[in-house]
């Protein structure tokens, strides 16, 4: 068992890199720090990582500055039930089993309890733009095969598609396509099966679903293929189902500072002043559920904004919900984006 366990722990005097070298080979999204005593003194996630290189930590800093200290942990003698209880309650996704001496004998993973329930739903990838903004860098390299924690963003958002319960997803590739073709292949190494939209021209951000099957029978998630989010995929067809929509935007709220006292006057007197406001607006994060009713909507082989699909159905009073996302949701077009998403800013 405990060769099992030790692909998910580092030492005491290891880097934050090498925290993520760990964190990017388990594939579990996390890592556990050990004393040299091999007693569990600390657990580092992504989220971590990310936030300790936002407080001015490098990749070679201490992993034990970004660790939290304070974890939960059962012992083996707690049983699966409880556990599970324990972890959803909690928002937990990983539960380190220790012995009477605080050493790691076996770890429990969310998902794992919960078992993956397969959805039949499929998920449409939008992953055939140039990435112009993000230059040089997507000279040579199509933006959704950017590197972040070292996996490429397209990858995260397969495999977090994939741990939602969905099996099927159509990936719309143009630019520099094949090399995102020969990365993925056919999904089965990813635990899922995958096939390729070929845009012969560039379809914007909508055309590409007039080339999906006309056999779907459940609502599409759609995602750009340059988000690093962990928005929850089965809340939000949950949300899609439970309203009787036919198509459901991802929105979240965007703060806006405005750096300057505001004036508010009658004529020409000041009513009233106020010092950096800030304003509130409801944006679309480009994630999507569609019913297939409304797919035959989008023309064929024709450059489309997806934002004109919902204009067409909100002409012809068709219902469109609007689902709150909560979770991290960063969208990489700019460099700016691509910093943050990367700890970096």
């Amino acid at each position: 068992m405990r060769k099992d366990i030790e692909k998910y722990v580092i030492g005491p005097g290891q880097t934050i890199r090498q925290a993520m070298v760990s964190i990017d080979n388990n594939w579990q999204e996390v890592t556990f720090v050990e004393d040299h005593a091999r007693k569990l003194i600390g657990v580092i996630t992504d989220g971590d990582i990310r936030r300790g290189l936002l407080r001015g930590l490098s990749m070679n800093s201490p992993a034990v500055e970004v660790m939290n200290n304070k974890f939960r942990s059962v012992s083996h003698e707690e049983d699966r039930v409880a556990v599970l209880d324990m972890m959803k309650a909690l928002g937990i996704r990983q539960m380190p089993v220790l012995d009477e001496a605080g050493k790691i004998i076996g770890i429990h993973f969310l998902r794992e309890l919960l078992g993956a329930k397969i959805r039949p739903n499929s998920a449409i990838i939008m992953a055939g733009g140039k990435g112009m903004r993000l230059r040089p860098l997507t000279e040579n390299c199509p933006k959704p095969m950017i590197m972040v924690a070292g996996r490429p963003i397209l990858e995260r958002v397969i495999l977090h598609l994939v741990g939602s319960g969905i099996r099927e997803i159509f990936i719309a590739v143009n630019y520099l396509g094949h090399m995102i073709e020969e990365h993925f292949g056919d999904g089965a190494r990813f635990g899922c099966a995958i096939h390729y939209i070929r845009e012969d021209q560039p379809l914007g951000t909508g055309g590409a679903l007039s080339l999906l099957p006309e056999s779907l029978t459940d609502p599409v998630v759609v995602m750009n293929g340059d988000h690093v989010t962990q928005v929850d995929i089965n809340k939000m067809l949950e949300f899609h189902k439970r309203e009787q929509v036919e198509a459901t935007i991802g929105a979240q709220t965007y703060q806006v500072e405005i750096p300057y006292g505001v004036l508010e006057i009658e004529g020409e007197r000041l009513v009233s002043l106020t010092e950096k406001p800030t304003n509130q607006f409801l944006i679309n994060t480009g994630i999507y559920v569609l019913s297939p009713s409304v797919l035959p909507l989008v023309p064929a082989n024709t450059e489309f904004p997806i934002t004109e699909l919902f204009e067409r159905l909100l002409a012809e009073q068709r219902p469109i919900g609007v689902h709150h996302i909560e979770e991290d949701w960063i969208d990489v077009g700019r460099h700016e984006e691509l910093h943050r998403a990367r700890g970096m800013q």
